[in-house]
């Protein structure tokens, strides 16, 4: 075929698509154009990402792992309270005569702390003193009259032996005998009421002395509510009108114990606590009791512990809000690593891509499966270990252990391959060149 049969049958080609030779260059020249863009934005990115990760220097904070004296505690909060505080009341009403002690008094057993005015209390004691006199005189009446039908009786009785049983009748003489009967329970009918009016009277007489108010314990006294002419109503319950402290010498601290911390405390362990009013001072305490009963408060269940407290300065006062601090474990020469190694976690690139590894453009924007150390930091979180990261030739390495006693601060290593000396990582700090 020839040059020009050639060109003859290409433009019979071109004809027949409907296209012209200056269409289709037009056409591929915009093909190409368009790849050249895509590849200039991926070689950007590219480019973009890889200037952003240079320039990014991260730095680890570390610090040493020792060995030392670690004491696991835990904290609760309560009031102090005397060991014996007695509230002392009234059994009578009346009006208050005399209030005969004040706040902060040195009371003793039997000591008079108030009166109660007794005009009304000796009137009814008066009463009931006649009314025995009176019962007491219808017994004698009533003997006399017991005596009187005996004796009548006795009459009847002699009368029908000397007749032969035909004097008295059989009538007077059965009248004869329930007369005697009645007169003897006439008799103990007056006994009765006479033990009543002494009942009467002994109730008075001992109104009367509970009018005065003793104390029933050496102690302080810590409250006061009544004053002299304040009328007292003991209807139905005696009212409080002293509170006293038997000895302030020796207190009890009542703390409240959250749940998750009441199986650590145990009877006999010691603790110390502050209060407001001396916040640089420390009080030695030692438990006496954890009690089972529970107290919920807004939903938090707390049991209350009893901590015995010495206080023969008398700087502290009941009442007053203490914060206990309670030791329930102690490690000698432990193997103490930052608690704060045992939560860092370092980021997904420092552990997933080894320093200094190349990727290709493909794999700088596709996204990549997590390297085997992920995997394994990731399997280890699953299952509850403990693990903290050292630095070895600029990298991050992963070194499970298993953790002891915690303060907060420092946590016991009792498993692992850690050594004194030896820097764990606790957290990263990140800055531009």
């Amino acid at each position: 075929m020839t040059d020009t049969a050639a060109a003859l049958q290409s433009k019979d080609v071109t004809d027949k698509l409907g296209l012209h030779e200056n269409v289709a260059r037009r056409l591929i020249l915009r093909v190409v154009g368009v790849l050249l863009v895509i590849a200039v934005v991926c070689m950007a990115l590219v480019i973009s990402r890889n200037r952003q990760e240079a320039a990014a220097v991260i730095h680890y904070a570390t610090q040493p792992v020792t060995r030392g004296h670690l004491v696991e505690t835990v904290s609760a909060t309560g009031t102090l309270a005397p060991v014996n505080e007695v509230e002392v009341g009234s059994e009578v009403s009346g009006t208050m005569k005399t209030v005969e002690v004040d706040y902060n008094d040195r009371v003793k057993i039997g000591q008079v702390l108030a009166r109660i005015d007794t005009s009304k209390l000796a009137g009814q004691v008066s009463q009931s003193e006649a009314a025995l006199e009176s019962a007491r005189a219808k017994i004698l009446e009533a003997e006399a009259t017991v005596q009187e039908a005996e004796a009548q009786l006795t009459r009847l009785t002699r009368v029908r032996e000397l007749s032969g049983g035909k004097v008295p009748s059989q009538f007077e003489f059965e009248a004869q005998q329930a007369t005697v009967a009645r007169a003897r329970a006439n008799v103990a009918s007056c006994k009765a009421e006479a033990s009543k009016a002494q009942a009467t009277l002994d109730l008075g007489r001992s109104d009367m002395d509970k009018a005065v108010i003793h104390s029933p314990v050496n102690g302080v006294v810590l409250t006061r509510q009544i004053e002299p002419g304040q009328t007292v109503a003991a209807s139905f319950e005696a009212p409080v009108l002293f509170k006293l402290a038997e000895d302030l010498s020796k207190l009890e601290l009542q703390v409240d114990v959250d749940e998750a911390d009441v199986g650590k405390v145990r009877e006999g362990q010691e603790a110390t606590f502050t209060v407001d009013a001396y916040p640089d001072k420390h009080f030695p305490a030692l438990i006496t009791q954890v009690r089972y009963g529970s107290k919920t408060t807004e939903g938090v269940v707390t049991y209350t512990t009893v901590l015995k407290v010495n206080n023969d300065d008398l700087s502290l006062r009941p009442g007053m809000t203490a914060t206990a601090v309670i030791t329930t474990r102690k490690a000698d020469n432990a193997l103490l690593v930052p608690s704060a190694a045992l939560r860092f976690e370092p980021p997904q690139a420092a552990v997933t891509e080894p320093a200094g590894a190349k990727r290709s453009l493909i794999s700088s924007l596709l996204p990549h499966p997590p390297a085997r150390e992920a995997k394994a930091s990731a399997e280890i979180k699953t299952n509850k270990e403990q693990r903290v990261y050292v630095l070895k030739d600029g990298q991050l390495c992963l070194m499970p252990v298993t953790t002891g006693l915690t303060d907060g601060l420092f946590t016991e290593v009792t498993t692992g391959s850690l050594e004194p000396g030896l820097n764990v990582v606790t957290e990263i700090t990140a800055s531009q060149k």
